[in-house]
């Protein structure tokens, strides 16, 4: 009953210039990512409210003529892993997952760090994505509603000072499943220093 998230964000996607001219223009579409390892799953991903890490993101995969993209999103029916709700459907999701492989005698995917990477972070997610995509899957055979979005909070990168809590790339992440929840696309503006940041 409260998984529809009534508010809009504003999402920062990481792409080519010619792909963000394509979304600008609305001549792309929605086009979604379906590797095994995204963390949230297959979808259409934006960085929520961070232009900045879409950046960093666009230099650390050295994409190829960089360009990051705004849009303006509704959630809909959100699979929200901030709430503890949509974490026990994870949690349901991995056993239903791992009960499966096993009756065929598969392993279970796992998560991994990215090849030539000093840090530990889980950069590549087959696990997660797999317990994701299961997770939707068992919702669609079982004539469930359909989450419109997923979204998680990451701590990621290296300690931002000694003992800290927080790393240098936390971040939100959302993945749009439905295309609908994409409002529109934007190219982002750049600070006028004459006035005050609102």
């Amino acid at each position: 009953m409260y998984k529809t998230k009534p508010t809009i964000v504003l999402g920062f996607h990481a792409c080519t210039e010619s792909t963000a001219r394509k979304l600008i223009s609305d001549s792309g579409g929605f086009t979604p990512s379906g590797n095994s390892y995204d963390w949230l799953g297959h979808g259409m991903y934006f960085w929520e409210n961070s232009w900045y890490r879409a950046v960093q993101f666009a230099h650390d995969r050295a994409i190829t003529s960089p360009a990051v993209v705004g849009a303006v999103l509704h959630l809909g029916y959100c699979l929200d892993f901030t709430d503890s709700e949509s974490l026990s459907y994870l949690s349901s999701s991995y056993s239903a997952l791992k009960d499966t492989l096993e009756i065929f005698g598969k392993p279970l995917p796992i998560n991994k760090p990215g090849s030539g990477l000093s840090s530990d972070d889980l950069l590549l997610r087959d696990l997660d994505c797999a317990v994701i995509n299961f997770l939707h899957s068992q919702r669609e055979r079982e004539n469930r509603k359909r989450f419109d979005s997923v979204r998680g909070v990451f701590w990621e990168g290296n300690d931002i000072y000694p003992g800290a809590g927080f790393k240098e790339k936390n971040h939100i992440q959302i993945c749009i499943r439905n295309p609908n929840c994409i409002k529109g696309f934007f190219h982002p503006r750049e600070v006028d220093t004459a006035y005050d940041v609102v």
